[in-house]
């Protein structure tokens, strides 16, 4: 086994552990026990937690932002490009499910922490851009003038309560023949259609 492959084994392991209990509950020793790994072993490839967790948030968030940037650069309508959007946002909530409630909390938690670890990513530079694409369809009169934290309300909103609430909606509305993920179909087209109401001139 390679060493690229000891790498990205801690690093799914570490994800995991830090997905389903969060930054604080999660020791160096829970992971190096995970990956099959002894301490120093750990210590070989991320000296800190802190460097671990960066690694491990670097390897989710850089899966997914740059591909929004190239979705809204897109000439095309507004309503296909967020529904593609939503499209890959669901495929990773799919794959990680308590990605959402984990990101939520670690901001709640201490937010300085991910700030330092999205800006020593270099992911701000990525949120600006996407910031000045939408102003810049707002300017041109091709989408409405809106607050572009109204714009992340709205998305984020419609996009992440069915994701948060999963459980709830697994007990109260998964039956026999509908499940979770057509569930999730089902509700895309009115994710589409309320931002469209909010931005389209």
């Amino acid at each position: 086994m390679t060493g690229n492959d000891t790498e990205e084994r801690i690093i799914r392991e570490a994800r995991r552990l830090f997905i389903e209990r969060g930054y604080e509950k999660t020791s160096m020793s829970d992971i190096a026990q995970a990956a099959g790994i002894n301490r120093p072993a750990l210590h070989y490839y991320f000296r800190t937690k802190d460097k671990m967790f960066s690694a491990v948030f670097a390897d989710i968030i850089s899966a997914v932002v740059p591909k929004i940037e190239y979705i809204l650069t897109q000439d095309r309508p507004i309503g296909e490009r967020i529904g593609e959007i939503v499209d890959e946002y669901m495929e990773t909530f799919m794959e990680y499910p308590y990605l959402p409630a984990f990101v939520l909390g670690e901001a709640n938690r201490d937010i300085s922490h991910l700030e330092a670890t999205v800006k020593d990513m270099g992911m701000p530079g990525y949120f600006v851009r996407i910031q000045e694409i939408l102003q810049a369809e707002m300017d041109a009169g091709r989408l409405r003038q809106v607050p572009i934290y109204d714009v992340l309300f709205a998305f984020y909103g419609l996009m992440l309560f069915p994701v948060l609430s999963r459980a709830m909606v697994n007990a109260v509305f998964v039956t026999e023949g509908l499940s979770y993920s057509d569930i999730l179909s089902q509700w895309k087209p009115y994710i589409v259609s309320q931002m469209e109401h909010l931005l389209l001139p």
